[in-house]
């Protein structure tokens, strides 16, 4: 039988136990009482337009720009222009000199002569033969087909030689090498005396036109559609800090580049002062407008998963997961694009990854 001192021991011991187990239960308690009574902020969607700006690099380049090669093996006779002449179109720049040149031009001289004199005597010993020949019995019809046949080959013969002689004077012209166009000489890479070959390898001059350059700009896949021909844009250069120019879109490709899926675009910026330079990089301002109301939310709005982008739709205190494309963006909002989504639909306000359709939310 148990004495009263060793049931008041029992009770002694037990009492801490449960009092143990009961402070443990409690917080547990009240955690589930939190959660239950959490609720979730949400928003109206609305329809509206965005506007948004980006900087973009671009490249300075003059408006033509042309690399000068020598046509013929040769030897640079005289130099004309050096690096920073101005020139005008049609100047002479560099003489070269090619002496093989001048005789193959003085053979196919004698060769154009001896063969005019050899036509025009086919054709005179063909004159007489068709006037005797209309007294009736005094040529033959063969003599007379043979004289028409010398005659038109020889004809032909001076044709060929005349052709290969105006040949060695074109190849002669192009020991002259001249300015295509007004402009500013960029680039000298010969000397006086210097070989250069038709190989092509190496440009003797550039000249490029600096008064009228290009602004190229390649403008990404998502926002390549948003601009348009006549568009002004402004840019700055780096190292002309605090001053702002601007041109006027003037030509757009049309199509993507495969590699970088841009769009390559050009301005015409006047450059009449020659404080631009070709061969500047721009930093060109985008300002990006949406040309129709859609969708806008807080970026807060979507969720973002590796299956891509989420809104949650919220209707009778359950979750729809809509998937989302993304538009213009600004530092806080975004455009999005879903077929699923209608105006005044309820979204939540924070988007979270972890919810998924038919949840509940209060």
């Amino acid at each position: 039988m148990y004495t009263y001192n060793s049931i008041f021991r029992l009770l002694y011991i037990l009492l801490p136990v449960s009092l143990f187990f009961s402070c443990q239960q409690e917080p547990a308690q009240i955690k589930a009482v939190n959660v239950e009574e959490s609720t979730v902020e949400t928003f109206i969607l609305k329809q509206d337009s965005l506007q948004s700006s980006i900087s973009l690099p671009a490249e300075l380049s003059g408006f033509r720009e042309v690399e000068l090669y020598a046509k013929v093996n040769s030897y640079v006779k005289n130099l004309w222009a050096d690096i920073g002449d101005e020139v005008k179109q049609g100047q002479l720049l560099v003489d070269l000199e090619a002496p093989e040149i001048q005789s193959q031009l003085t053979a196919a001289k004698s060769k154009l002569v001896a063969q005019e004199a050899v036509a025009a005597a086919s054709n005179s010993h063909y004159q007489r033969l068709l006037e005797t020949s209309k007294v009736a019995g005094t040529i033959s019809t063969n003599d007379l087909e043979q004289a028409i046949g010398k005659r038109n080959a020889d004809k032909a013969q001076l044709e060929a030689i005349r052709a290969a002689y105006n040949e060695t004077i074109n190849m002669q012209d192009y020991l002259k090498i001249r300015a295509p166009f007004s402009g500013k000489v960029s680039l000298r890479n010969v000397n006086v005396g210097a070989y250069v070959g038709s190989n092509g390898s190496v440009p003797l001059l550039r000249v490029v036109d600096y008064r009228k350059l290009r602004l190229t700009i390649y403008v990404p896949e998502s926002y390549a559609g948003l601009l348009q021909l006549g568009q002004l844009l402004n840019f700055k250069i780096a190292s002309l800090r605090g001053d702002t120019f601007n041109g006027n879109i003037r030509r757009m490709s049309g199509a993507l580049d495969k590699t970088m899926r841009t769009e390559q675009i050009e301005l015409d910026i006047d450059n009449s002062n020659g404080k631009l330079l070709p061969g500047m990089v721009a930093e060109v301002q985008l300002d990006l407008k949406g040309q129709h109301k859609v969708f806008i939310v807080n970026k807060t709005a979507i969720g973002n998963t590796g299956e891509g982008a989420f809104v949650y739709r919220i209707q009778d205190n359950k979750v729809t997961r809509i998937k989302v494309d993304r538009g213009i963006e600004t530092t806080d909002k975004v455009e999005i694009y879903a077929s699923e989504l209608n105006e005044n639909d309820v979204l939540l306000t924070k988007g979270n990854p972890e919810l998924r359709t038919g949840d509940s939310v209060k």
